[in-house]
């Protein structure tokens, strides 16, 4: 039973998850930490998390749906294979046993907080890539498959899935990498809403807590936009990385 201490303390983490997504990503890092501190079991943490913070996604996608113009083809194709990994995921989650899950917790924040770290390297070189004219190695349907295996990894945990879509996109498409995000974004929407669907449906959710956060992360992404040409988003990124490390260790020795 959570507190009234509680639900502050989760509203307060879905706010800053909310701000950091939209500048620089790794929202669940905070949020997600937060509420197992509040008392919530890992599981039931985790997809409570992911029911609350999946509104931001449709957010994102909006933003760029300019972008995804001249993209129907590959939205057809794409977006069913993250729908299906992400329920994937979710059902994989389910069947993990609590202990098992909280043993896995460090290692999923530490590579979490590892592939935020990899993100501005990351983008540079597809930037390189993008302009460098070259055709397709593959036909874009390839793409499925690893879109479906990093839409798995979305449904059971979650942080740093647009990294790792971003990057298989890139590998496999010949695009200009903003509508190669814009793309990214909208597949990333359909994992979340996928495995948030399904976990609605679990009996998992702390429906009040997710209630709360929610809330929390769309006024957090309100500040978080306006606030986006004044931050860094480089310096934010680098202390949710931080804030991920610790957390993970800190798990790694309890």
């Amino acid at each position: 039973m959570l507190t009234g201490l509680d639900y502050a303390l989760v509203a307060l983490g879905a706010l800053a998850a909310g701000f950091v997504n939209a500048l620089a990503g790794g929202g669940t890092l905070i949020s997600f930490p937060v509420l197992v501190a509040a008392g919530v079991p890992a599981i039931a943490a985790n997809v409570t998390n992911t029911v609350a913070l999946s509104p931001g996604y449709f957010g994102a996608t909006l933003a760029q749906s300019r972008d995804l113009h001249g993209q129907r083809n590959r939205i057809l194709t794409l977006l069913p294979a993250a729908v299906i990994g992400g329920i994937a995921g979710g059902l994989l989650l389910l069947h993990t046993g609590e202990r098992a899950f909280r043993t896995l917790i460090p290692f999923l924040i530490l590579a979490a907080s590892g592939l935020l770290a990899v993100q501005g390297p990351l983008r540079s070189w597809l930037h390189r890539r993008a302009g460098s004219g070259r055709s397709n190695p593959v036909p874009e349907t390839w793409a499925m498959i690893p879109v479906c295996l990093a839409a798995v990894y979305g449904g059971y945990f979650g942080a740093g899935l647009s990294v790792i879509v971003l990057a298989v996109l890139a590998l496999l498409l010949n695009d200009s990498l903003t509508r190669l995000n814009a793309l990214k974004q909208a597949i990333a929407f359909s994992t979340n809403v996928a495995a948030a669907v399904f976990f609605a449906f679990s009996g998992r959710v702390v429906w009040s807590a997710a209630l709360v956060m929610a809330g929390g992360a769309l006024l957090g992404g309100a500040l978080g936009g306006r606030l986006a040409g004044r931050i860094e988003p480089n310096v934010l990124r680098s202390v949710v990385i931080v804030i991920g490390l610790i957390v993970g260790i800190l798990y790694l020795v309890r």
